[in-house]
């Protein structure tokens, strides 16, 4: 019998295994949600949320280390935890038990947008979809995602502290599809 844990579903850097420690994970497709960036009063810059909607969206669902949400909370502290139904996941994982997905926190919304995406949080996100679901995945990254707006380009001095190092053509990869979307470029 195999032991169940209780569990994620990571939807943008988490998916990027280099961003963290979370040795069981598995690739994953959620119904009945979409990504979208979103802007806070915490932060300068939009992040990437989930929100309820007619939508799939690729992922990763993780175990919790230790079951220990507490620290996982403290890592996503601009969320809120919500409950997944677990026949929306495929696959749903058999060793995973209760799995919850993080959402924005309204209480942080802000009633503006605010500034442009990082571009070295961006790079890192793509990263992991490349490299959990191919170029494929990435493409629908950028298709099931909402809420698009400019691009900083922070590569040279990353400001996303989670910031990976990128190939040439990962980097390529990610410029393709922000051209392809037509999004400003702002420089530093």
């Amino acid at each position: 019998m195999t032991d169940r844990h209780p569990a994620f579903f990571g939807y943008g850097s988490l998916v990027n295994r280099a961003t963290h420690a979370y040795v069981q994970a598995t690739p994953a497709r959620l119904s009945g949600w979409r990504r979208i960036w979103r802007h806070t009063t915490l932060r300068p810059h939009p992040f990437l949320s989930a929100e309820p909607a007619a939508a799939e969206i690729d992922g990763l669902v993780a175990a919790v280390p230790s079951g220990d949400w507490a620290a996982l909370d403290a890592r996503e502290a601009a969320y809120r935890r919500h409950a997944l139904d677990a026949g929306r996941l495929v696959p749903a994982p058999a060793w995973a038990g209760r799995v919850e997905i993080y959402a924005l926190d309204e209480a942080h919304a802000a009633s503006a947008p605010g500034g442009a995406i990082l571009l070295s949080y961006l790079d890192t996100v793509v990263q992991g979809f490349l490299s959990e679901f191919g170029e494929a995945g990435v493409a629908r990254f950028f298709d099931t995602t909402a809420g698009w707006t400019a691009i900083l380009d922070d590569r040279a001095r990353p400001s996303y502290p989670r910031a990976q190092r990128l190939t040439a053509a990962e980097r390529a990869l990610t410029d393709r599809h922000t051209d392809a979307l037509g999004l400003a470029r702002l420089r530093r």
